[in-house]
């Protein structure tokens, strides 16, 4: 008797394994076999953000001229290009009427792909003492939402919006983001990978008296930025512009050729990809010392015909959406936007989001991944068909 117990428990710890072992991955309907760039997953735009207060939005939306004003001097070129980055006329409280949860929430939600904007810091405090707070504190103002100057006044890579303005962060440093979603990928190992957009902060405008002084981003920032994702998530944990390239004379002939790693081996890892919001130039500097993004750890956003050309950014999928596809066919990683500076939540519109699904770009952000907004309205953006991740549609 004792001697069939064992023999039936140790199959039922068998069958136990078994069952634990062959536990689907994520998004287990696409083949592993399906190059990392023929994916499609939701994410974020500025997914650190906790939101503005409203006395500093108020006190905005007295001191500023509006939007219009304030770009109709640009030279017609630069207007045009801001009208396709900006096409909503909306105030600036509705431009910033959005925040989000955690990190590690919107990856419990399925989004796989983050947004990080990075600030230069390198003595620290440069933003340890937002304007906004400081002149509405003088004025009698006391119950700003919490902001906690302690991580800001350490040197180190900063993580906020706007300076004196939009500053208030779920992680505030750098590094203290890349922690909290290596700490999620660890616990869910074989995860589709996260692509996590870095916006490097070249430009800010003084809109406040007393404002920070604006730290120059340098080839030693990037350097500092590529040395703490080594050391927080690791080379092996990334999928590098080298990893890519492979024996190809340059990374966009390999993007060309289709030289991308597969699903399968990209489960568990993240995908870094550099901007600026200065143009797909605005990043250079990232390649001095790197031709190519030799060495590098992230993707550079780019045009076709650039030597290190694999990813570009191309936000409004409602003007580029022909432009969107063929970079998509070629083979190149291209970010849009579901919804611009919360126009679409106001008006509950998902034209937008429908066709920067439509176009096949790999990453669609939003302000709104999970259901609620100020408006009241039910605008809320998923990878259709629901999941973490689909196959991208091809024209």
């Amino acid at each position: 008797m004792f001697t069939s117990l064992l023999r039936t428990a140790g199959a039922m710890a068998l069958c136990l394994g078994t069952a634990a072992i062959a536990t689907p991955p994520e998004a287990a309907g696409i083949p592993d076999r399906m190059p990392l760039n023929r994916i499609q997953v939701l994410g974020t735009h500025n997914s650190y953000s906790q939101g503005v207060d409203p006395h500093v939005i108020a006190m905005l939306e007295k001191a500023l001229p509006n939007m219009d004003r304030m770009v109709s001097a640009l030279p017609p070129e630069k207007l045009a290009e801001f009208r396709t980055a900006h096409p909503n006329p909306v105030s600036f409280s509705e431009m910033l009427n959005y925040r989000h949860p955690s990190l590690t929430e919107q990856l419990d939600l399925g989004v796989r792909g983050l947004e990080i904007d990075i600030n230069a810091d390198p003595a620290g405090g440069a933003y340890a003492d937002p304007a906004a707070y400081r002149i509405l504190r003088a004025q009698g103002v006391t119950d700003l939402l919490p902001y906690d100057p302690t991580p800001m006044k350490a040197p180190g890579i900063k993580v906020l919006h706007m300076a004196d303005i939009d500053f208030r962060s779920s992680c505030p440093t750098f590094r203290d983001c890349l922690t909290e979603m290596k700490a999620w990928s660890d616990a869910h190992p074989r995860h589709v990978p996260i692509f996590v957009m870095i916006e490097a902060k070249v430009q800010s405008i003084a809109l406040l008296p007393g404002s920070a002084k604006a730290q120059p981003i340098t080839t030693a920032t990037y350097d500092e930025m590529d040395r703490t994702i080594t050391e927080v998530i690791g080379h092996a944990n990334v999928v590098m512009p080298d990893d890519v390239r492979g024996r190809y004379p340059t990374l966009e002939k390999a993007v060309l050729a289709g030289h991308w790693p597969t699903l399968g081996q990209a489960r568990g890892k993240f995908v870094f990809l550099l901007s600026t919001a200065t143009g797909h130039d605005g990043a250079s500097d990232y390649l001095i010392g790197h031709e190519g993004l030799k060495g590098r750890m992230a993707f550079l956003d780019s045009q076709p015909g650039q030597s290190h050309a694999a990813f570009i950014l191309d936000d409004n999928a409602l003007a580029r959406g022909n432009q969107i596809r063929e970079e998509v066919a070629k083979g190149y990683l291209v970010r849009s936007r579901a919804d611009i500076e919360t126009y679409e939540a106001k008006t509950n519109d998902m034209t937008r989001a429908n066709a920067a699904f439509a176009s096949g770009a790999q990453i669609v952000s939003t302000d709104f991944e999970k259901p609620g907004n100020a408006y009241g309205t039910p605008y809320t953006v998923t990878v259709p068909g629901g999941g973490p991740a689909r196959i991208a549609p091809r024209r």
